[in-house]
């Protein structure tokens, strides 16, 4: 077997194993100091068990559609009607004067390993911007991590402060490259990389309360010829590597999103392909290295991929404006007797027009 077909197996075993080793003992963050957490209020109130899904229902025109109730929503668990457990309706309109809804917490990652280095000056430029809008006060607690070639850096402390937030990334600036971009040894580092900077953020979010909306303004990780033929082993690895990103994503309450930072050149192929991915893996023999694109992932999780918008500051408010309106319902995950067993979620609305954004499944244990 030459190098080529030899190095996506050892790749694949090193993010296996070093996902579940870091994901055992998650690394805490505190909460922002005089944040008021918003709890999940129900009538009946979730175990530790249940599965929430965070629900954004949008209208026509795009705008996240808010006074539903419980009795709107309907839940399929392979196609089978499940119990609504718990609910509870989100709505930036409804936090009180003085306070902060720090339910959700918003990381962005600005992503210069993969992205060409003209793009990522652009795309700091543009959160920068961002974080300095209204004054630099932020309505949810916001932290941000750069990922370089030297892995994520991540702040330990989420803030309301924009301004600072801003002022950092500017003091920090851009990183030298030590990965070259275009070459088939670069692109397996990139998507090493790019999975342990998942993998590391998704093991400090899980022992935080409330949901967390992670933003990559990113091109995506490296696909590494997505039509390549794997052998069995290989596929193997794909799929563990793939349920374990799904599965730490769904624990910590992770929704990803993705804005391209390539922004109009970006169109074509690349914002369309991953979308051959999406539906999630139900056995080994199905998958590819497709399967382990961010855009997929951020599908999976109910987020959005936004591309070919050059003005990357509006297209982070876009995904922000999720946050205005969306909702929480929590049900039992199904019984098996298989391990890694896929099920596939869906979430109906009574009212006819609207679309629905929310986990398109999760992998059921014994």
């Amino acid at each position: 077997m030459n190098s080529f077909y030899r190095a996506p197996a050892v790749l694949l075993y090193c993010l296996c194993f070093s996902f579940s080793a870091v994901a055992q003992q998650p690394a805490p963050i505190e909460p922002a100091p005089g944040a008021t957490h918003v709890p999940l209020t129900s009538s009946a109130s979730p175990a530790g068990n249940d599965l929430l899904l965070d629900v954004v229902v949008t209208d026509k025109s795009g705008k996240p559609v808010a006074g539903l109730s419980q009795q709107d929503f309907t839940v399929l668990d392979n196609k089978q009607p499940t119990d609504i457990l718990a609910f509870h309706a989100h709505k930036a309109a409804d936090t009180p004067p003085g306070q902060v809804d720090a339910s959700t917490e918003i990381i962005f990652i600005l992503d210069e390993a993969n992205a060409p280095y003209e793009r990522a000056t652009d795309a700091i430029q543009n959160l920068e911007t961002y974080l300095k809008r209204n004054k630099g006060q932020l309505d949810h607690p916001v932290s941000v991590g750069i990922l370089t070639d030297s892995g994520l850096q991540l702040q330990t402390q989420p803030t309301l402060d924009g301004n600072a937030l801003a002022a950092a990334i500017a003091q920090q600036g851009q990183a030298r490259r030590n990965i070259e971009l275009g070459t088939v040894g670069g692109t397996f580092q990139r998507l090493q990389l790019s999975i342990d900077a998942t993998r590391d953020l998704i093991a400090k979010e899980k022992s935080k309360p409330g949901r967390k909306m992670v933003i990559w303004i990113s091109p995506g990780w490296p696909l590494i010829n997505p039509r390549q033929i794997l052998t069995g082993d290989q596929q193997q690895q794909v799929f563990n590597t793939a349920i374990l990103l799904s599965t730490g994503a769904r624990d910590a309450r992770i929704t990803f999103y993705s804005v391209d930072s390539l922004g109009a050149a970006g169109i074509g192929e690349h914002s369309t392909y991953y979308q051959n991915y999406t539906a999630g893996l139900t056995r080994p023999h199905d998958a590819a290295f497709g399967d382990l694109g961010l855009q997929v992932l951020v599908t999976q999780t109910g987020g959005r991929a936004i591309f070919g918008d050059d003005f990357i500051a509006t297209s982070l408010q876009h995904c922000v404006d999720d946050l205005s309106a969306f909702y929480t319902l929590a049900i039992k995950p199904a019984p098996t007797d298989h391990p890694k067993q896929f099920h596939e979620l869906s979430v109906k609305v009574a009212q006819p027009g609207f679309k629905v954004r929310t986990r398109s499944g999760y992998y059921a244990q014994p």
